[in-house]
C-alpha cells in the first residue's frame, strides 16, 4: 500500500490506528495516582472537616499525548518511507551489476554509484549473491559473488577511470561466472557509447544464463570531446565532436594553459544544428602557441575534452639561406624550392632580405630561428662564423645541404659534422663504372631510425665523407655501398646535420619523395632540448615513464601507483589501464599520449534487441527517506514528557525543597572548580570564550592555518588528524583533536605548533594577522610552512613556484631568523626516531629551521644556542598530504614516488617534530653524560 509521496514496508500494522479510541477509553478510565503528602498532626486536624476529593479521569492533555505516542509506534511499525523509489529487480539466482567506469562515466558517476548501491540493497533484501564488474579495471580482478556488503564495499572503492571500456572481456568474464548461478537478474550501468564489439559482447552477457535485464542509462548524452589540436601557420585548428543525439546549435569554448596551469590563450567552437564536429582556430602568436602544454574545453570534467602537448605540437621557426639566386622562370630548380615544400606545413619560415652571406647571416640570427638550412652554402664569412658557431654551440640546428660550392669551400670543422673529402662523386654517368646507390636501412641510433627506407630514391652524385673511426656513429642515413647520405654530429646543445646530396633534384631524387618531407620534420624535432630526448627515444624504441597522468576528470595529476612505461611506435597507440592518457617521458621531454584520436567519433549505445524482460531505469541520486526512525524517536521523546507528567502530578518534583537546593548548590560549586572561580555569588562575572579556551587548552593539539580553500583544508585537518593517531600509537603523548585556526582573530598561544599549508589561490592574510603570528613565533610558538611544491615547477620549468612566492610574500612581514637545513646532527634527527631526512608526501626538499649562527659550543651540539626550539620550519614536502587518512585509518593521497615505507618516515618525522617543540633540545645535552659520571666518581 502506498501512496505519493509516501509509502509503507509493513502496511497491515496501520490497521493497529482503529485501537486508538479504545485506548482512549481505558486512559480516561485509569486516572493517574493521586498526589500523597505527609502533614504534621496540627494541620491534618486543621484540614479534617475537608472532603478528600480523587480526580475520576486523566486529563485530556494527558490523554491526547499518549494517544499521539501510540500513533506514531504504529505508524513507525509500517515502516514509513518518504519519496519511495520503485523497487528494482534484483532477483533470481543472483544479482549481476556490470558498470561502466570509463571516461565517459567521470560527469555523473554519482549517480551511477547511487543506481548501484539501490540494486544492491534490493538484492539484499532478497537474499541473493551480487557479480560485481567493472568494464575499466584491471582484466584480472576479482568480480565475486559476493555478498552485499561486500559488493557495497567494491562499489564504494571503485572509481572512474580515463581509458575506454572493454566490454568484450569483462562480458565473458561475468558470463562465465554466471554459469554457475543460472536465472541470475543483469544489470547493466552503461556509459552511452557504443564501442567496437558491443554486439557480440551482449550475446555472450546475455544469451545463457541470465533471466532479466535491467539496463540503466542517461537520460541524455551530453558529452563533447577534443580530437584534434594542430598547430598550424595561423594559429591552432581545434576539433571537438559530441554525441550525434542533439540537433540544437551549441557552442562549447576551448582554453589553452601553459605548464604551470595558467590559462593564456581562448577559443569558441560552434556545432551548427544536426553537426556532431566543429571546428575552431585559437589565433595567438607563434610565440605564444609556443607556450601551449594543454588544450581544455570549458565545463567538461572528463578526460575526453582535454589534450596534452608535446613538442610535436609546437612549431619551430626555421630561417632558409642560399646563395643562388631565384629563378622565376624556373622554380622547381631553387635551391630552396622543396626545402620551402617540406617545411611549411610545420615551421614558420625566414628568409633574409640580402643574399650576401656577410648580412644575411646576421639577419636570420636576429629573428631567433630554431634551426637555420643551408642549401649549397660555401665558405662563411670569417665576420659572421663564430657568432654562427656560437648559436650552435647554444642549442641552435644547422642543417646544410651539398652541391659545388660546398663541394669546393673544403672542411670547416666548426659547421660541418664530418671531414669532407675534396670535390664530388659522380655514379651512373658515361665516365663511372659505378651505378646510382640506392638508400638502405636507417641506422638505429639515429632519429630516421623507425622510418621505412625509401625504395624509389636513387643517388647520381654527392659528396664524400673521410673515412674516420666515429664516421659510423655520425651516420644518420647511408647508401647500399656504405656511404654516407645524411650525417649528423651534436654540438655543444645544438646539432650539425649535412645532406650529402643537393636540395633539388639534381643530384638525387630525394628531395621529391615523401621521406625527404618526414626526415626534415624529424630534424626539426630535434631543434628544442626538448625535444631531442624524446625524439632519440622514440628512434630506439625505448620505453618513457609517466610523468603527468590525465585524470578521469580531466585534470592532470602525478603518475598513479597502476600507470606502466610507454613504448612509442610509428602508429597510433591505444589508452590501456597500464597505459592511460597523459605525458610520458621527464622534465628533459615529453610525449603527449591522448584519449581521442582524429578520427574519432561518438555513437550512441543502442539497448541490445533481445528476448528477456528488460527493465529500463534512469541514473539518479536516491531521494527517497526511511521515517522509521525519526517517528521512533517522536515516541520516545513523548514518553519522557508522559513519565515527567506523572512525576509532577504524583508531587515527587515538588517533594524536600531543601534536598533540592542542595543539589542545586552542590552543582553550582562544581562548575565553579572547573571554571576555577573563587566566588559562586560572581558566577555572571565569566567572559564569553572562557569555555572555548578551556576547551582548548585542556589538552595539547595541533592546529593548522585555515586558508579559506575547502581542498587544503580538509587536507590539513586529515593530516594532522592521521599524525595525532600515529602519536597517540607509537608515543605516550595523547593529543586533542587537530584546530583549525584563523590568524585573524584566533588565539594562537593555545597550541605549541601551527601547520600552515601555502597555496597561492588563497588570500594572502593582513598585514595585521601576520603581525599575530609573529607575536605568537616570538613568544616561543613555532609555524611549520608547508609549501607543497616539490613537483609543482611544472614541465621543464626552473623558475619559483607561486607556492614559494607567496611564502616569500609573507615572510616579508615577519622577523624570520637566518636558516639553514636541517643538520645531520640537530635534535630533530633525534628526538624520537633516528632520521636522516624528512620526506612527506614527495621526498627530495630539505627540512629548514632557525641556523645556529653564533655557535661556540667546542663539542658540537645539535642546538647551540640557549635551549629554545626555532619559531619556524619550511619544506616542500607537503606533510599533511602524507599524514592524511579517512575515516577507516586508510591513506587519502599516494606518496610520490609510491612507496609505503616513504609515508612511515614521513608520520615518524611528524613525532620527531612534536617532540622537538615540547621537549626542546634535551637530548642534546647526552653529550655532557660521560663528563656528569666521571664527576660523580662512576
Amino acid at each position: 500500500m502506498s501512496w505519493l509521496p509516501l509509502s509503507f514496508g509493513v502496511p497491515m500494522v496501520l490497521w493497529g490506528l482503529l485501537a486508538l479510541p479504545v485506548i482512549w477509553w481505558l486512559l480516561r478510565l485509569t486516572p493517574p495516582k493521586p498526589q500523597t503528602e505527609v502533614f504534621p498532626p496540627l494541620k491534618i486536624l486543621a484540614r479534617v472537616l475537608k472532603r478528600e476529593e480523587t480526580p475520576h479521569q486523566s486529563p485530556w492533555w494527558l490523554t491526547l499525548l499518549r494517544l499521539l505516542m501510540a500513533a506514531l509506534v504504529v505508524t513507525a511499525l509500517a515502516e514509513p518511507v518518504f519519496n519511495p523509489r520503485e523497487k528494482l529487480p534484483a532477483e533470481g539466482s543472483a544479482l549481476a551489476l556490470v558498470i561502466d567506469n570509463d571516461w565517459a562515466s567521470a560527469a555523473d558517476w554519482g549517480k551511477r554509484v547511487a543506481t548501484a548501491q539501490r540494486l544492491i540493497a534490493d538484492a539484499s533484501s532478497n537474499g541473493v549473491p551480487v557479480v560485481i564488474a567493472f568494464t575499466a579495471e584491471k582484466p584480472n580482478a576479482e568480480i565475486g559473488p559476493f555478498d552485499a556488503a561486500t559488493a557495497l564495499d567494491r562499489l564504494r572503492a571503485a572509481k572512474p577511470r580515463p581509458i575506454p571500456t572493454d566490454r568484450p572481456a569483462i562480458y565473458a568474464r561475468v558470463a562465465a561466472a554466471l554459469e554457475r548461478l543460472p536465472g541470475a537478474s543483469v544489470a547493466v550501468l552503461a556509459d552511452g557509447l557504443a564501442a567496437q564489439g558491443d554486439e557480440a559482447a551482449f550475446n555472450t552477457l546475455l544469451s545463457k544464463n541470465a533471466a532479466r535485464l535491467v539496463w540503466a542509462t542517461s537520460d541524455r548524452l551530453s558529452l563533447t570531446g577534443l580530437t584534434v589540436a594542430d598547430n598550424q601557420v595561423d594559429g591552432f585548428a581545434l576539433t571537438a565532436i559530441r554525441a550525434p543525439n542533439d540537433p540544437a546549435p551549441a557552442q562549447v569554448t576551448a582554453g589553452a594553459f601553459d605548464d604551470k596551469g595558467r590559462r593564456i590563450a581562448d577559443a569558441t567552437l560552434t556545432f551548427s544544428p544536426g553537426e556532431s564536429t566543429a571546428t575552431g582556430t585559437m589565433a595567438v602568436p607563434f610565440e605564444l602557441r609556443n607556450d601551449f602544454a594543454s588544450i581544455a574545453l570549458d565545463g567538461e570534467h572528463q578526460a575526453g575534452a582535454v589534450r596534452v602537448l608535446d613538442e610535436s605540437s609546437k612549431r619551430r621557426r626555421v630561417g632558409l639561406l642560399s646563395q643562388a639566386e631565384a629563378d622565376q622562370a624556373q622554380p622547381l630548380l631553387s635551391p630552396l624550392y622543396y626545402i620551402r615544400r617540406a617545411l611549411q606545413p610545420f615551421a614558420d619560415l625566414v628568409e633574409p632580405s640580402s643574399v650576401d652571406l656577410a648580412d644575411a647571416i646576421p639577419q636570420l640570427l636576429d629573428q631567433k630561428p630554431a634551426m637555420i638550412v643551408m642549401a649549397d652554402v660555401g665558405t662563411i664569412p670569417e665576420q659572421v662564423k663564430q657568432r654562427l658557431v656560437d648559436w650552435v654551440d647554444k642549442g641552435g640546428t644547422l642543417v646544410r645541404f651539398a652541391g659545388s660550392r660546398l663541394a669546393a669551400a673544403g672542411n670547416d670543422d666548426d659547421l660541418l659534422p664530418v671531414r669532407l673529402r675534396t670535390g664530388e662523386r659522380s655514379m651512373g654517368g658515361a665516365l663511372s663504372w659505378t651505378t646510382p646507390q640506392p638508400v638502405t636501412e636507417f641506422p638505429k641510433s639515429g632519429p630516421f631510425a623507425d622510418l621505412a627506407p625509401p625504395a624509389e630514391v636513387t643517388v647520381t652524385r654527392q659528396v664524400l665523407a673521410e673515412p674516420t673511426p666515429d664516421i659510423v656513429e655520425r651516420t644518420w642515413a647511408t647508401l647500399a655501398d656504405g656511404t654516407p647520405l645524411v650525417t649528423g654530429l651534436k654540438k655543444g646543445k645544438g646539432t650539425l646535420v649535412l645532406f650529402h646530396v643537393t636540395p633539388e633534384a639534381t643530384w638525387s631524387n630525394l628531395p621529391i619523395s615523401g621521406s625527404f618531407v618526414e626526415m626534415l620534420r624529424r630534424i626539426v624535432q630535434l631543434s628544442r632540448n626538448q625535444g631531442a630526448a624524446i625524439a632519440n627515444a622514440e628512434a630506439a624504441a625505448a620505453s618513457l615513464a609517466p610523468y603527468r597522468m590525465i585524470a578521469a576528470d580531466g585534470d592532470l595529476v602525478p603518475p598513479t601507483p597502476d600507470a606502466r612505461p610507454l613504448v612509442p611506435g610509428a602508429g597510433p597507440l591505444p589508452v590501456t589501464f597500464e597505459n592511460p592518457p597523459g605525458l610520458y617521458g621527464s622534465e628533459t621531454g615529453v610525449f603527449a599520449h591522448n584519449l581521442l584520436e582524429a578520427d574519432s567519433t561518438f555513437a550512441l549505445l543502442d539497448r541490445p534487441q533481445i528476448s528477456l524482460p528488460v527493465t529500463t531505469v534512469q541514473y539518479a541520486f536516491d531521494e527517497s527517506r526511511n521515517l522509521k526512525g525519526v517517528l521512533v524517536a517522536g515516541a520516545l521523546v513523548l514518553m519522557v514528557l508522559d513519565t515527567l507528567a506523572v512525576f509532577w502530578m504524583g508531587g515527587l518534583l515538588s517533594r524536600r525543597p531543601r534536598r533540592a537546593a542542595a543539589t542545586t548548590a552542590a552543582v553550582l560549586i562544581a562548575l565553579g572548580a572547573l571554571f576555577g572561580h573563587a566566588d559562586l555569588a560572581r558566577a555572571d562575572d565569566a567572559k564569553p570564550g572562557d569555555a572555548q579556551a578551556i576547551e582548548d587548552i585542556a589538552k595539547t593539539r595541533i592546529a593548522y592555518v585555515l586558508t579559506g580553500e575547502p581542498g587544503v583544508d580538509s587536507i590539513s585537518r586529515a593530516g594532522l588528524e592521521g599524525l595525532t593517531r600515529f602519536l597517540i600509537e607509537k608515543t605516550a603523548l595523547e593529543p586533542g583533536a587537530p584546530a583549525g585556526v584563523d590568524i585573524s582573530k584566533d588565539e594562537l598561544s593555545f597550541y605549541p605548533l601551527i601547520y600552515w599549508p601555502i597555496d597561492p589561490a588563497a588570500p594572502m592574510p593582513s598585514q595585521a594577522a601576520i603581525a599575530r603570528v609573529d607575536a605568537y613565533m616570538q613568544q616561543g610558538g613555532t609555524v611549520l610552512f608547508d609549501t607543497r611544491d616539490q613537483f609543482a615547477n611544472g614541465i621543464g620549468a626552473d623558475s619559483t613556484s607561486p607556492a614559494t612566492e607567496r611564502l616569500r610574500d609573507i615572510l616579508g612581514d615577519l622577523n624570520v631568523p637566518p636558516l639553514e637545513p636541517v643538520p645531520s646532527d640537530h635534535v630533530l634527527t633525534k628526538s624520537f626516531f633516528i632520521l636522516p631526512e624528512f620526506p612527506g608526501r614527495f621526498a627530495g626538499s630539505p627540512l629548514w629551521v632557525e641556523a645556529s649562527l653564533d655557535a661556540s659550543n667546542t663539542e658540537n651540539r645539535p642546538v647551540r644556542v640557549g635551549d629554545g626550539v626555532s619559531p619556524i620550519l619550511i619544506t616542500a614536502n607537503d606533510f599533511a598530504g602524507a599524514w592524511a587518512v579517512d575515516e577507516n585509518g586508510d591513506p587519502l593521497l599516494p606518496t610520490v614516488p609510491a612507496d609505503p615505507m616513504q609515508r612511515i618516515y614521513a608520520l615518524r618525522a611528524g613525532v620527531n617534530i612534536m617532540m622537538y617543540m615540547l621537549t626542546g633540545n634535551y637530548k642534546s645535552d647526552q653529550v655532557h653524560v660521560p663528563v656528569l659520571l666521571e664527576r660523580l666518581g662512576q
